[in-house]
C-alpha cells in the first residue's frame, strides 16, 4: 500500500493531467488518483494526503480529512484560506517561479509594443494608413518593478539585457537579482513610481499590496510613464486606473490580470486606444506543468523526509 495517495483534480484540461501524471509517476511511495468528474474530485478528497490543486474551497476542503499537503499550481495563493488550512494543520505550497520565463517575455513585448508605437502601427494597418512613428528606445529607459520575486527577477533579466536601467521593491533586501540597479524596501515604492518610465507590478495580492496602484500613486508617476500589470487586477483600482489612462495623467497600459474576470464587455479599458488587453495568459506556456511537476517533485521528497519548512514555496 502506497504511504501517500496523491490527488489530481478534475478541473485540469485532459492533456494537462496526462502531463502531471506522467512526470509524477514514479514518485517513492506515492499513487496517483486523477479526478475526471467533480464527483470523482470530492471522492478524492476523502482519502488524499497530498493534493495538485487550482483552488480549494471549503466543500472540498471538508471533505479533506486525510490532507497534509496542498500544492497550488498557481503562484498566487490570495484565493485560499490560510486560516483555515493552518488550523486544520494542511501545508500550502505554491508554483511560484514557472511562469517566470513566459510572463517576463511578455512584459518585454509589451514595453517593446509601447515603445515601437506598435499599437499606432496596427491601428493604422487596420486603417491602411501609411503613416511613420518615431518608435523610442527601451535602452534610454527606466524600468520599476513592483516585486522582484521569481517573475520580477527574470523580468530584470530582460530588461537589463536590452539596456534598460531596472530598478524596483523586494522585502527581502540581501536577495536582490543581480540585473537591478537599484532596489527599495516596498514601503519605500513611490521612489520607483516616481523614477521608472515602465512600472511593472509582479507583486504577489495581499493587504499591503491591494489598491497599491490608485489615484495618489498615478499623479506619483510621470504622464509618459506606462503600466504593466502581470500580477493580480486588485493591486490596481481599475476605476482610478481608468479614469487615468482617459485623463492622460499616465501614457498608456498593458494589463493582462484585472478586477473581474474575464473583463466586462461594457469595460471602457476595451476602447483606449493607449491600453493593451490581454486575457490573463502572460504565464501560458507549453512547458507549464512540466514545471509544476519539477517543483513537486522536489517538495515531495522533503515533504516525506519531515522536511516541511524546508519546502519550496511554502506558504503555510
Amino acid at each position: 500500500m502506497a504511504d501517500h495517495e496523491l490527488l489530481i483534480p478534475h478541473p485540469y484540461s485532459s492533456e494537462s493531467k496526462a502531463t502531471l501524471e506522467f512526470e509524477l509517476a514514479d514518485l517513492d511511495g506515492a499513487s496517483i488518483t486523477v479526478a475526471e468528474t467533480p464527483a470523482e474530485t470530492r471522492a478524492g478528497f476523502e482519502t488524499a494526503t497530498v493534493a495538485l490543486t487550482p483552488r480549494l474551497p471549503p466543500e472540498w476542503r471538508e471533505r479533506a480529512d486525510r490532507l497534509e499537503w496542498a500544492q497550488a499550481t498557481s503562484a498566487g495563493y490570495d484565493h485560499y484560506d490560510l486560516g483555515a488550512l493552518e488550523e486544520a494543520d494542511i501545508v500550502l505550497t505554491t508554483a511560484a517561479g514557472v511562469h517566470a520565463q513566459p510572463i517576463a517575455e511578455q512584459v518585454l513585448g509589451s514595453m517593446l509594443t509601447f515603445e515601437r508605437e506598435l499599437l499606432t502601427a496596427r491601428d493604422q494597418q487596420d486603417e491602411g494608413v501609411w503613416r511613420r512613428t518615431e518608435g523610442g528606445e527601451l535602452a534610454s529607459k527606466t524600468v520599476g518593478i513592483v516585486g522582484l520575486g521569481a517573475i520580477g527577477g527574470r523580468v530584470a533579466d530582460l530588461a537589463a539585457a536590452v539596456g534598460s536601467s531596472v530598478i524596483g521593491t523586494k522585502r527581502d533586501l540581501s536577495t536582490v537579482p543581480e540585473a537591478v540597479d537599484d532596489a527599495y524596501p516596498a514601503d519605500e515604492v513611490d521612489e520607483v513610481l516616481r523614477r521608472a518610465d515602465y512600472l511593472v507590478l509582479a507583486c504577489p495580492l495581499t493587504d499591503e499590496t491591494r489598491g497599491l496602484i490608485d489615484e495618489s500613486a498615478l499623479e506619483t508617476m510621470p504622464e509618459d510613464a506606462v503600466l504593466v500589470n502581470v500580477a493580480r487586477g486588485g493591486v490596481a483600482d481599475e476605476a482610478a486606473l481608468t479614469e487615468g489612462l482617459q485623463q492622460g495623467r499616465i501614457a498608456g497600459a498593458a494589463l493582462d490580470v484585472f478586477e473581474e474576470e474575464p473583463l466586462p464587455a461594457s469595460s471602457p479599458l476595451w476602447d483606449l486606444s493607449n491600453v493593451l488587453v490581454t486575457p490573463h495568459m502572460a504565464g501560458s506556456t507549453p512547458q507549464y506543468y512540466e514545471r509544476v511537476a519539477a517543483i513537486v517533485r522536489e517538495n515531495y521528497e522533503r515533504f516525506v523526509a519531515g522536511d516541511r519548512e524546508e519546502m519550496t514555496n511554502r506558504v503555510v
